[in-house]
């Protein structure tokens, strides 16, 4: 089965952070609190499936204005999201009007634009997911009939066929003729996110525990373990969120296999209080057998994380977290979207996760590691 990277880390994210409301540490460990527990639990497990439903009840906005008027400063969409089947359904099949070259990146893309004007970026068999992301949900989309028809000649001119399969190649900095994407027949199986509003302009910033990709050179995170005391004193990391968000973006990426966060956008001109916006994971879901720890480092070097984070984390562990995610992508247009080894890994991965952070609060006490969420941050 190919694997399909970003709806997976859409319906990660999802999950992720459905558990955030609902399991605040609750420090009375009483029958009656355990009970309340569960039921909170299955209260969400009930309500983990998002249904692409066609209709939009009680309003008169477009789906696109909609997911428009939910980007804030630290969420792409709210918590309470009752539009949200209509929205990924009419991403999965408004008719596309224009289709160009993918905006940027080193991996094949296509930039689309639907019905209503909205802009959407399609990837062939790749696939992403906290509220950080853009919303993405699985699409198969005919080449011959919905693409070349309303292609720009830049991108039909990377039209080929390969045996009976419509293929195309692209313009990116891996894009090679002799590596198209080829449909099965004319039918090619991906993912579409949703563009962000024109209005909330990103800024792009360079990952402080990014790798150099060069041979023989290691960053200085690989061989400094006194790293992030130096990361604590340089602007975004010295106040804010922006440091508890890279770490949270290391559990997320370790969990899925990504070891390629290498930058990472935020809003303009937010002075670190916006989110660390989940953009770019296609590199992820691989080698299911491949656990990759250094991917870890911003959490195992500063030994922080928020409260609410290891607390959805614990609730996720014992095979939770691989029934949330069959639940989440039951629904997805190309669903089964994960295979089974993928799962697994994903379950052993965040039990590792939560092993790193009892290390941390062994050495430094839970008071220590686990940081309330919204008290003001000074990490000095």
């Amino acid at each position: 089965m190919k694997l399909k990277q970003r709806v997976v880390l859409l319906a990660i994210l999802l999950v992720i952070f459905i558990f955030t409301k609902v399991f605040l540490i609750d420090n009375l460990d009483t029958s009656a609190a355990n009970r309340e527990d569960q039921r909170a639990f299955h209260r969400m497990m009930a309500g983990l499936r998002v249904e692409l439903v066609p209709k939009l009840d009680h309003t008169l906005q477009s789906p696109w204005e909609i997911a428009a008027q939910w980007v804030v400063p630290r969420e792409v969409y709210p918590e309470e999201t009752p539009e949200l089947g209509a929205i990924m359904h009419a991403m999965a099949t408004k008719k596309i009007i224009k289709a160009d070259v993918g905006y940027k990146g080193t991996q094949l893309k296509a930039l689309l634009i639907l019905e209503g004007g909205q802009k959407v970026v399609f990837k062939p068999k790749r696939i992403l997911g906290f509220r950080r992301a853009p919303l993405v949900v699985g699409r198969f989309v005919n080449l011959r009939t919905e693409i070349k028809p309303v292609a720009t000649e830049q991108l039909l001119s990377t039209f080929l066929t390969v045996g009976n399969n419509t293929c195309f190649y692209g313009k990116c900095y891996y894009c090679r003729e002799t590596e198209p994407a080829c449909a099965d027949g004319d039918t090619m199986e991906g993912s579409v996110t949703l563009w962000l509003p024109d209005v909330w302009p990103l800024q792009k910033h360079r990952h402080p525990w990014g790798r150099t990709y060069r041979e023989g050179k290691l960053a200085r995170w690989e061989y400094d373990e006194s790293y992030c005391d130096a990361v604590k004193k340089t602007s975004p990391y010295d106040s804010g969120p922006r440091l508890l968000d890279i770490i949270d973006t290391a559990v997320f990426d370790y969990l899925i296999g990504n070891a390629d966060r290498h930058h990472y956008e935020s809003f303009q001109d937010d002075e670190g209080a916006s989110m660390l916006i989940l953009l770019d994971n296609a590199k992820s879901f691989g080698n299911p057998s491949l656990d990759e720890r250094s991917i870890l480092a911003p959490l195992y070097q500063c030994c922080i994380i928020r409260v609410s984070t290891w607390n959805r984390l614990n609730y996720l562990k014992s095979g939770v977290l691989k029934s949330a995610l069959k639940s989440a992508m039951a629904h997805d247009p190309i669903a089964p979207v994960l295979s089974e080894p993928h799962l697994d890994a994903a379950e052993q991965r965040l039990l590792s996760v939560l092993a790193t952070v009892k290390q941390c609060t062994d050495q430094f006490g839970a008071d220590t590691v686990l940081v309330e969420d919204r008290m003001p941050l000074s990490h000095l």
